[in-house]
């Protein structure tokens, strides 16, 4: 018997163009009709050019007349914006009070922890003036879209990302702007990139308390923050001043994570504290929030960020992370 579940196992499999993510998946399926041995199918047609939707209409109906019984198929598009679109469980930011701390090295690793959990993922780079997401994760392509939207980039495993360097002639270009149009900027990835369905949508936010992040907790739905730091003496006062901002803005913290925490020496079987002796309970006590990891200086994982493989570590300090945040956060069920 065809019923909407089989109907959706089978769009499912089909992947949109550009964001390389199922139609389901990108929650452009909008409705469903089952009559007389004939289904007729409405997807949204947000962020899709004309050619993209003719390529899914003939597509769409190849895979219904597929089905058992071979129904006859139509498709039709409505009209949709992305933020009509987009259904997001939680958005986690990943905040530091200066910069050079790891904060995007955090944000991807902790899209790809979640993102080996099979929960579906993405990352909205909010650094505009430093953006350097996808970089880490090899990504050269540019994004398509139409009028009515973008299409976010997909890594190799699936995250989806959207980041100012991927809109650039070169990744090499400068953003001199100033603070209006940063602002503006991080409210059109929100609210005009076609994010569909995700369990996680993880921001990497500059440094600092200034216009960006702001824009941030003033515009999106934040789930919670995330602290990033390094075991140095300006530390303190660093995290303070991003805890004092989330509590103003009435922001969750869920923890912190203290990046470069040390140095480990396989040869003698031991960790070097290079910058000093870890601070990880000390600030953990000052957010009032768990320590949810300890991250070391890895050259491997430098290594992976510069050739654009960061997908590839696969150091246990990743899963742990992962594991952290999912007792830090009630985890959504998967998409």
């Amino acid at each position: 018997m065809l019923t909407r579940e089989k109907i959706l196992e089978s769009l499912d499999t089909l992947p949109v163009p550009g964001a390389m993510r199922s139609l389901v998946k990108m929650n452009l399926v909008r409705d469903i009709k089952i009559a007389d041995h004939k289904v007729d199918i409405a997807l949204a047609s947000a962020a899709l050019a004309e050619s993209t939707q003719q390529w899914l209409k003939e597509r769409v109906v190849d895979v219904i007349q597929k089905l058992e019984g071979a129904p006859e198929a139509s498709v039709s598009f409505t009209d949709a914006k992305p933020k009509e679109i987009n259904q997001i469980n939680n958005v986690i930011a990943i905040m530091s009070g200066k910069g050079g701390v790891g904060k995007s090295l955090v944000a991807g690793l902790t899209a790809i922890a979640l993102r080996r959990q099979g929960f579906e993922v993405g990352i909205l780079d909010a650094d505009i003036t430093g953006p350097s997401i996808p970089k880490m994760f090899g990504m050269n392509g540019r994004v398509t879209g139409s009028e009515t939207g973008i299409l976010p980039v997909s890594s190799r495993s699936g995250i989806e990302a959207m980041s100012i360097n991927l809109l650039l002639p070169s990744e090499d270009d400068a953003v001199i702007w100033r603070g209006p149009l940063i602002g503006r900027a991080i409210t059109q990835f929100w609210e005009e990139v076609l994010w569909g369905k995700l369990d996680y949508l993880i921001v990497d936010l500059p440094p600092g308390t200034a216009d960006a992040p702001l824009t941030v907790m003033q515009t999106l739905p934040i789930s919670g923050i995330i602290i990033v730091f390094t075991p140095q003496d300006l530390t303190a006062m660093i995290v303070k001043k991003a805890v004092k901002m989330a509590r103003q803005m009435d922001k969750s913290i869920l923890g912190v994570v203290e990046n470069m925490s040390y140095l480990y020496v396989p040869e003698i079987d031991k960790k070097i504290e290079l910058f000093g002796k870890s601070r990880g309970a000390e600030m953990a006590h000052a957010a009032g929030a768990p320590l949810l990891g300890q991250l070391p200086i890895d050259p491997a994982l430098a290594k992976l960020c510069d050739e654009g493989n960061i997908e590839l570590y696969s150091d246990e300090v990743v899963d742990k992370l992962g594991e952290s945040i999912a007792r830090a956060i009630k985890p959504p069920a998967k998409s």
